[in-house]
């Protein structure tokens, strides 16, 4: 997708060490984002779109992580400190959830302080874990953060201090 200064992509390894250097003075405990060490973000290439300005830059990215058949989690949401405020989250957020549609998940959560921003996508704050008891057990087995904290579960839950459960059907 494309507005008229930016457009979102794929992400490629090359993209990396720009996402982790948008992503490093907010990550860690009490942050927005989790912290990811930088081989944890090549092994994540696939799933993150990143949006370039036309020089070809790397000023926002985002990732679609798919968590189970009808559930994904958008995560590691980061644009430019210069650039908030222009759109770039607003179109990666668009373009995250078609990417979603198109893998036919229909259910997006996020773990967010921006409640705002991801209402305007459909978001709604939910209080609860949205999965059936034999999906939880399935889902616990999991060894990704992301999944933990999506699961309430008390090894993160300083991850998640002050941050809102979102979640939009598609």
């Amino acid at each position: 997708m494309t507005s008229s200064n930016f457009h979102v992509r794929p992400a490629r390894a090359l993209d990396v060490r720009a996402i982790a250097a948008m992503r490093l003075p907010n990550e860690g405990s009490g942050r927005k984002l989790l912290k990811l060490e930088l081989v944890s973000l090549f092994e994540k290439v696939p799933e993150f779109l990143v949006a370039v300005n036309e020089a070809g830059e790397v000023v926002g990215a985002g990732a679609l992580h798919v968590m189970w058949e009808d559930l994904a989690e958008v995560r590691s949401l980061i644009v430019r400190d210069d650039l908030r405020g222009q759109g770039v989250g607003h179109l990666l957020v668009s373009e995250l959830l078609k990417r979603a549609k198109s893998l036919d998940v229909n259910r997006v959560f996020c773990l967010t302080f921006e409640t705002e921003f991801f209402a305007k996508h459909g978001f709604q704050e939910i209080s609860d874990v949205p999965v059936d008891a034999e999906t939880f057990e399935e889902l616990v087995r999991s060894s990704d953060d992301g999944v933990a904290e999506f699961l309430d579960l008390a090894r993160v839950k300083e991850n998640t201090l002050g941050n809102t459960r979102m979640l939009v059907q598609l």
